[in-house]
């Protein structure tokens, strides 16, 4: 690998001695978050590589004066194979998106996925020629090579990696596509809150060339299939340039090694609840004499791909967060809403919901006066800040429940929802002191627990648990917070079995789409029964009032060394 990156004055700074390339082979497999996996070779300094932390991270800017646009930053992933004549003409044409306000930023991405031809020189001259052009300072170019021919899904996963900013796209390294298409799609993002946006060829561009029909009617049924696989109306479901935020673009796995990447990164978008837009752009296909490579045969690994994708339910990386869980919960909205009845009577007027998530639970609570939903998940926030555009009293910030600074300012509330959120706290009384400073007195505090450390197993480790709760503890807790204990409510006993089987004896890290859905079905019959089942619940429901006393005493950090209220499970500490 080798890199070359501009100055703010327009000059080229290299990142390493230009002779030197790395080879990225099939052995070194990219890890899920963007750093070198084991068996990655490692970025360092001493090597002359580029660290891919040495790049600063640029979001849309929006805070702009009257005289200034919005702006953002892009990152253009160019997959190469075989294209020694087109691509520096390819890569030429990027050059005039350094004119546009629009772009803070852009990083080219170049990875030649095991070219066979000249294409490696052909890089080269292009890589030296880019020291007497004077392109403006916004650039930055990277670039990459495998080892042997790993598809065009090979070639995004890999230069996703050093993705880091805010957009990214596909640009093929033919010149079918014009860059200046570009910059219809910005704006999306800027004012429409997109996350992603498709460039169709079947829209009215400014214009195309006229080839293939009958490759041109097996893109449209491709894409008629993909519609019914995705309830989306795509025009263009195969086009090339899918503009996607890149934050969610890394958190979807993709799985797909050739052109199959195509159905797989529009379907598991549409599965995500994406803001999907389409503008027209123009569009320069080539003969088959002329270098085009798709034929009938990836026509028909495109079906299979979108059968196969249709029924596949893995759209969410694991995480910290608990992003694929919660993911799978969306399809089981009858188990959301017999949470969201649970509590619904002792819900007030001004809410606080912390650790909302994707808004699961809000949009079965809503409307309010005011309903202020929050989290600290960036993914989980855009997710959020999405359902204000219709919902006038709705409002979503970043709220910590362990620092207090975070909250709201100058707002009391009647009512504050904390639903699964406690457990992933390590100081679990200075998170509910805060809830308390949030509540005007009178308010309430509704607080879900996991119930039963007995039933502490995989699943609470993936999910970041540091402890499941019994009855007593809650109270206690609750009352050394300052609140008074009102009621508690179990929850979900039938639930309480389906967790000790997945996570105690098959050791699993999530649910299946099979038992989702299977939940989502019995839920009618396990709200009739509940209250009759011998079996402990799976979670515990506070209901927790302020009342008008003196504040709760300081909390126990300023007093005692950090330590949870119920001790960490003997394999919790050893897992770190």
């Amino acid at each position: 690998m080798f890199s070359v990156s501009l100055n703010k004055h327009g000059g080229f700074v290299p990142k390493r001695p230009l002779d030197a390339t790395i080879q990225i082979g099939s052995p070194f497999a990219c890890s899920a978050h963007g750093v070198p996996s084991a068996n990655q070779p490692t970025l360092t300094e001493d090597s002359g590589m580029m660290r891919s932390n040495d790049l600063a991270v640029s979001t849309v800017r929006k805070d702009h004066g009257p005289n200034s646009e919005p702006s953002t930053s892009l990152s253009i992933i160019v997959p190469v194979y075989n294209e020694q004549y087109l691509v520096q003409s390819s890569l030429r044409r990027l050059e005039l998106l350094g004119d546009s306000p629009l772009l803070s930023r852009i990083k080219v991405i170049i990875v030649d996925d095991g070219s066979t031809d000249r294409t490696p020189a052909s890089l080269r001259r292009f890589r030296r020629s880019l020291f007497s052009d004077s392109v403006q300072g916004k650039f930055q170019w990277l670039f990459l090579r495998h080892e042997g021919n790993l598809g065009k899904g090979g070639a995004l996963r890999t230069a996703l990696n050093y993705a880091d900013t805010e957009l990214t796209v596909v640009h093929d390294a033919d010149l079918e596509y014009h860059p200046n298409d570009l910059l219809r799609m910005i704006p999306l993002f800027v004012y429409e809150d997109a996350d992603a946006v498709f460039g169709s060829r079947f829209l009215s561009g400014r214009f195309k060339r006229a080839l293939f029909f009958r490759h041109a009617l097996g893109n449209r049924f491709l894409t008629l299939l993909c519609d019914l696989a995705s309830d989306l109306n795509l025009t263009d479901m195969e086009t090339c340039y899918k503009m996607v935020r890149t934050d969610l673009l890394k958190s979807i796995p993709l799985e797909s090694r050739d052109f199959r990447i195509e159905p797989e990164l529009a379907i598991k978008l549409a599965k995500r609840n994406a803001r999907i837009f389409e503008v027209p752009i123009s569009y320069s296909g080539r003969t088959y004499q002329e270098g085009k490579k798709a034929n009938w045969r990836d026509g028909l690994l495109a079906m299979g791909a979108i059968l196969r994708f249709a029924i596949s339910d893995d759209i969410c990386k694991q995480d910290q967060h608990g992003s694929e869980i919660l993911a799978r919960l969306r399809r089981a909205p009858r188990f959301t809403r017999w949470m969201a009845d649970t509590v619904r009577s002792h819900v007030g007027d001004r809410v606080l919901e912390i650790g909302a998530g994707i808004g699961n639970l809000t949009l079965n609570l809503i409307p309010r006066t005011l309903y202020w939903s929050s989290d600290i998940n960036s993914l989980y926030l855009h997710e959020l800040r999405r359902l204000e555009h219709t919902r006038p009293y709705l409002r979503t910030s970043a709220v910590d429940l362990t620092c207090g600074e975070s909250f709201p300012k100058n707002r009391e509330f009647d009512t504050v929802i904390c639903l699964n959120v406690l457990e992933h706290v390590e100081d679990d009384l200075t998170a509910l002191r805060n809830i308390w400073d949030a509540l005007e007195f009178g308010g309430r505090a509704i607080v879900l627990v996991p119930q039963g450390q007995r039933l502490y197993g995989s699943l609470d480790r993936v999910l970041g648990h540091f402890r499941r709760y019994n009855r007593e503890q809650l109270v206690a807790l609750g009352e050394s917070a300052g609140f008074r204990v009102e009621e508690i409510l179990s929850f979900n006993r039938m639930g309480a079995a389906a967790w000790w089987l997945n996570g105690k004896v098959l050791r699993r890290t999530t649910f299946s789409l099979f038992q989702i859905k299977t939940l989502n079905c019995l839920v009618p019959l396990f709200k009739k029964l509940d209250r009759w089942m011998p079996f402990p619940p799976l979670s515990l429901i506070a209901i927790f009032k302020k009342l008008p006393v003196a504040n709760p005493a300081p909390s126990r950090l300023s007093q005692a060394p950090l330590k949870p209220s119920v001790p960490y499970p003997e394999e919790h500490r050893e897992a770190g």
